[in-house]
């Protein structure tokens, strides 16, 4: 099977608390999971970062409802490329959590990217050093 990874960002049309960055992360995972996507989605307070990758028809289709979706705009397409194997076997989310050390959203994505690419974890790591600014 042929692998296909999209990766974009987009800013929040609305503050967003940290129970709702998690149901939007538990309904990603279970719609993404039976489309066999997976990949890492980071809220920082203000935009979203997210890596989508699997069967090119679904990252497709899961991205276009992705830029129908009223809660974020700005939507910009950071990669969008055949990939040889995953970067995230798993779905993982990190979100800046106000009630966490700041260094926290930081070292979470550091922890999600174990498998990441070098540009990939550059993306991230720095949407995680920009949140709360």
């Amino acid at each position: 099977m042929s692998l296909h990874q999209i990766m974009y960002i987009s800013s929040a049309t609305g503050p967003m608390s940290a129970t709702e960055c998690a149901t939007i992360a538990q309904a990603a995972a279970e719609r993404n999971q039976a489309d066999n996507v997976t990949g890492l989605l980071l809220f920082n307070s203000k935009r979203f970062l997210q890596v989508l990758e699997g069967p090119r028809e679904a990252v497709d289709r899961i991205y276009a409802r992705i830029g129908r979706d009223g809660r974020h705009n700005a939507l910009v397409k950071l990669r969008d490329i055949p990939i040889d194997a995953r970067e995230f076997g798993e779905w993982g989310m990190a979100y800046d959590d106000p009630f966490q050390p700041s260094s926290a959203l930081k070292d979470k994505v550091a922890a999600l990217l174990d498998r990441a690419g070098p540009s990939t974890r550059a993306h991230f790591i720095g949407s995680a050093e920009m949140h709360r600014g």
